[in-house]
């Protein structure tokens, strides 16, 4: 990414968002803030942001609906800050579109990890080799656009989390990955992996792609094991 990355930091508690401002300023990132969805909305009409750190407990709308309303709109990348030990609220943030999460207190070289990771995994790539369109089962999938088409040529539209496990699943094809695994695939956690979040991803790609997501053809569950990505892939 030649710019710096505009970050917009919704977040109340003015302590932690000047500390967060800084540290991202003092590392090459742009950073707006703001403390409610109704300012966020305004600045988003206003202008082009990069990435979103969205905090749950929130003034007036919540976290959760915020992000809801942010993957409906299109597909800015959401980070978000959830209160220590607070596992649902983390499982329904990534449930909702979020890519990541971080459970306060928050050491900021963390979050700028997090950021950096994000943005990696949603720009386009540099350089894409003959086989950057995929097909399996009647699907595409374009690594240059990471975009995904279902059988009929329609656009499935994926976050970038999800991209990235399909992508993972995709070039592993007929492998059992545990949940480890594609954690380490996916977003380059060796340590302390929420392992959770790879069975949401699941669940959410399952419901954009299965014709029964409760007896999935696709993306397979192994007792004991992980998940299988069970069509043929082929370059296209």
């Amino acid at each position: 990414m030649n710019r710096s990355p505009h970050i917009l930091l919704v977040e109340d508690d003015r302590e932690i968002a000047t500390l967060v401002s800084r540290f991202l300023r003092g590392h090459d990132h742009r950073v707006s803030h703001v403390t409610n969805g109704r300012e966020m909305d305004a600045s988003l009409r206003a202008g082009r942001f990069d990435l979103v750190v969205l905090d749950l407990m929130l003034p007036g709308e919540d976290g959760l609906s915020i992000c809801r309303r942010l993957r409906d709109a299109g597909t800015v990348p959401i980070i978000i800050l959830t209160a220590k030990g607070e596992e649902i609220d983390r499982i329904l943030g990534l449930e909702m579109g979020a890519d990541d999460y971080l459970a306060k207190p928050f050491n900021p070289r963390e979050l700028l990890a997090r950021i950096r990771a994000v943005l990696r995994r949603v720009s386009p790539a540099g350089e894409i080799g003959s086989d950057a369109v995929i097909a399996f089962a009647g699907w595409t999938l374009d690594k240059a656009t990471r975009r995904l088409f279902n059988p009929a040529g329609a656009r499935v539209a994926l976050t970038g989390a999800e991209f990235e496990l399909l992508l993972a699943l995709c070039e592993r094809p007929r492998r059992v990955l545990s949940r480890d695994q594609l954690l380490d695939l996916t977003q380059g956690r060796s340590a302390g992996p929420f392992e959770r979040s790879v069975d949401v991803l699941v669940s959410r790609l399952r419901q954009k792609m299965e014709r029964n997501p409760r007896e999935p053809e696709l993306i397979q569950t192994i007792r004991s094991g992980g998940y299988m990505f069970s069509p043929e892939v082929a370059p296209r």
